[in-house]
């Protein structure tokens, strides 16, 4: 199934929000198009033979989310509570 137009943008537009903080959108406009390539890239020519993109192993969208992920979760391990630090001078 083709996705909509207004899916797209739906998307875009929420990947922008999250992303923005204090951004300037040329800011974080670069990562969520390069983002969105990726996944456009991956999704249409992962494994297609004779592809015009040929995407390597271990570098599709959906490795770079699992190792993303695998990162993001290393930081969430408790012993990493900052909470209780001050930040000392020298």
């Amino acid at each position: 199934m083709a996705v909509k137009k207004s899916e797209l943008y739906s998307s875009l537009w929420k990947s922008c929000d999250e992303l923005r903080g204090g951004m300037d959108a040329s800011q974080y406009k670069d990562y969520v198009l390069v983002l969105l390539f990726i996944k456009y890239v991956s999704d249409k020519y992962v494994g297609i033979p004779y592809a015009p993109i040929t995407i390597p192993e271990g570098v599709s969208f959906k490795d770079m989310v699992e190792k993303l992920t695998s990162l993001i979760a290393i930081f969430e391990n408790p012993a990493l509570d900052f909470s209780k630090n001050r930040a000392e001078g020298g």
